[in-house]
Formats: C-alpha cells, structure tokens, sequence
C-alpha cells in the first residue's frame, strides 16, 4: 500500500507541473497585460508602459519570466499582486476558506443524498419511487446553476424573505460568537442549496446503475440460488462492489466543484475563491492567475490522490 501511495503523490507533482507551465503559457499569450490595465485606455504614454513593463518584469523573455515565477512558487512566495500590490499568498487566504465552506460541504451532501436516492431506486426499480426520483434528477440535471440559483434567491430570500440573497455575512448586524456562526449558515444555505441540487443527479444516475450491474451480475445469481438472503447479499457483496464509481464520481465532481464555483459565488456573490479569479482575469493580474491556478491543481491533484487510496483500501485489487 505504501509504493502505491508513494506513486499516485508522485504523479500527483508531475500533473501540478504540468498545469503550472500551461496555465503559464496561456495566461501570458491571451490578449491584454496587466500594465494597459494599469495605465487604462486613454493612456498610452511609450515611455510609461516601458517604465511598467521593466519594473514587473514583464519585457524579459517568456522562459526568463517562468524561471522566475517557477523558483519563486517552489520557495512558498507566489509574488505581489500587479494591481493590488499585495502579497498574492495574503490574498488567496483570505479567500480560500469561504471556497472550502461551500464546496466540501454541499459535495458530501449531494453524495450521500444522490447515492440513496440511486441505491433505492435500483433495488425498487420499476416502482413509484423509482420514477419520482427519475424524473426529479431528469429535471435538476436539466437545469443551469446559475438559474437555478437565481430562482432561489427569487424564491427563498424575495418571495419568503427567509434567507439572505447574497454575502456570507451581514455586515451591519455585526454578529459574534455562535449568532455569527447561525449568520453565515443562514448566508450559506442558497448557494449550498444550489450546488446539491445540481449534483445529486450525477451520484443519482451512477449508483443506480452500478447497484443494478453488480445485482445483474452472475456471482449474485449464485448466492441468492443458494438460499442467501437478499440482505446479506446486498450489504456484503452488492453495496461494496457498486459504491466504487461513486467514489470516483465523487472525486471528480470535487476536482469540477473545485475549479468550477465561480458561476455560483458571482451569483451569490459568495467571498470566494472564484470571483478572486474572475476579477484577475479581467484585470490580466498574472500573478494573481498563477497562484490561484496553483492552489486550485493541487487541491484537485490532493483530492484525487485521496480518493485513489479509499478506491484502494475499497477494492485490494486496485493497488496491485
């Protein structure tokens, strides 16, 4: 298990490469640089955007610019921010968490919510349930995040006036203690809401054909001819060998919730992660992409090393 383990953290480091010096090469060959943003667009001064262009660096050769941001990451130091001029290490830990608090939560309930709803609609297939639950992940897969989250906020903070519409706190309550902990839930609870409603489908449609594939399978004929009963069949030989693309799906929906929340925080306006990207994008902020393409590569890379080694641990023939 340990050689396993030692392989899946090495191909882990090769893939962040990979991505550091793609991202890199994309984000400095697409159109715009952070000085004309710097300087706007009525400004086009020669001699001042000579003048920004060597004080950041950015009239040096392409590979001169990677080795420098490539030295300077490994040492820990991702570098300032072109438009902020503050540490991009700063910037991103202010942001990281209010990412994890949305993401890792709502990803763990829609598994464990899709997974039963498949689970149960695969040992009554056929049955009333089993077409409610069809048709509801039919019409949640159908649905785009951003409108659904918008019918949401029409819905739950307009309409009902139950929850907030947008932030992670409020600002002018000034809650402390366990009512600032009740606040952020309260702020948490739509977009939270929006990203299980979105997923469960996925986990839905993959544990119910993996449970009726392992039912259908020949070995399960065998067991139930000997007079073995069905739940002993199920939770010891069925559930085991069909919750492994679960875990797969799990780690994959992670790597895109991981990557792909923006759309959600934008429309929440969620603190997060993701509109700290969306604005340096926009703003060309080179420094900013990096580090946040960095951190977003590793967390994924993390999360699929952790669900290889609970894929191992699962089925012993895996590390092997």
């Amino acid at each position: 298990m340990t050689k396993y383990v030692i392989k899946r953290l090495f191909s882990g480091l090769i893939t962040i490469f990979l991505v550091f010096v793609i991202n890199f090469i994309l984000i400095h060959i697409a159109p715009g640089d952070p000085v004309s943003v710097m300087m706007g667009k009525d400004n086009n001064d020669p001699e001042l955007r000579a003048a920004l262009m060597a004080k950041y660096g950015l009239d040096q050769p392409l590979y001169v610019q990677f080795y420098r941001q490539l030295t300077t990451t490994i040492r820990g130091d991702l570098g300032d921010s072109y438009i902020y001029s503050r540490p991009v290490v700063d910037m991103i830990a202010e942001k990281i968490g209010p990412t994890l608090l949305l993401v890792f939560p709502s990803a763990l309930i829609a598994l464990i919510i899709g997974a039963a709803m498949g689970i149960l609609s695969a040992r009554h297939e056929g049955s009333v349930i089993d077409v409610i639950f069809s048709g509801l992940t039919y019409i949640l897969n159908a649905m785009p995040s951003f409108w659904l989250g918008l019918m949401l906020i029409i819905l739950f903070a307009t309409r009902l006036n139950l929850l907030p519409s947008s932030g992670m706190i409020d600002v002018r309550a000034g809650y402390t203690g366990f009512r600032y902990i009740l606040d952020v839930l309260r702020h948490l609870a739509l977009p939270l809401g929006t990203l299980v409603l979105i997923n469960i489908p996925y986990y839905y449609r993959i544990a119910k054909s993996s449970v009726l594939q392992v039912t259908n399978e020949e070995f399960i004929t065998t067991f139930r001819a000997t007079g073995m009963s069905e739940r002993k069949i199920f939770n010891k030989y069925v559930f085991k060998n069909a919750i492994l693309p679960v875990v797969t799906v799990f780690g994959i929906t992670m790597a895109f919730l991981i990557s792909g929340v923006t759309l959600i925080e934008t429309v929440f306006a969620w603190p997060g992660t993701g509109r700290l990207t969306l604005t340096a994008i926009n703003q060309r902020d080179y420094t900013v992409l990096m580090g946040m393409y960095l951190v977003v590569s590793v967390m994924v890379a993390l999360t699929m090393i952790v669900v290889d080694i609970v894929y191992a641990l699962l089925d012993p023939r895996i590390r092997y």
